[in-house]
């Protein structure tokens, strides 16, 4: 069976309840506190194509960090987008359950039945 791993931010409801059901299912997943441990570019474009979006899909733009960072650049290429989400993660959409070579975004967080 393919490990489980949740991009995880304690502090997002979405995340919690991600987690929790993860748990009631009986499955311990790894556990990435990405804010923490930001995903390298490498891990970025992987979660990118188990996800299959693009870097703008999976941005959080309500954020100060997207506002004050990533807006102000303009149009940017995908290569430069995601060398700023390494470096400001409070903008990467959250969670993110992978297992094996799928991936979704957990938001629902009943959505991540879907690769189980």
């Amino acid at each position: 069976m393919d490990q489980v791993t949740i991009y995880h931010n304690p502090r997002c409801s979405k995340s919690r309840q991600a987690l929790a059901i993860l748990s009631g299912k009986g499955i311990e997943p790894e556990i990435v506190l990405y804010l923490q441990a930001p995903p390298t570019e490498t891990e970025l474009r992987s979660l990118l194509k188990k996800l299959g979006l693009k870097a703008e899909d999976i941005l959080r733009k309500g954020e100060d960090e997207y506002t004050s960072h990533i807006a102000p650049s303009g149009e940017i290429s995908e290569d430069q987008l995601i060398s700023l989400m390494v470096r400001h993660p409070k903008v990467i959409e959250r969670p993110i359950i992978c297992k094996g070579e799928k991936a979704v975004i957990g938001r629902p967080p009943e959505k991540i039945l879907s690769i189980l």
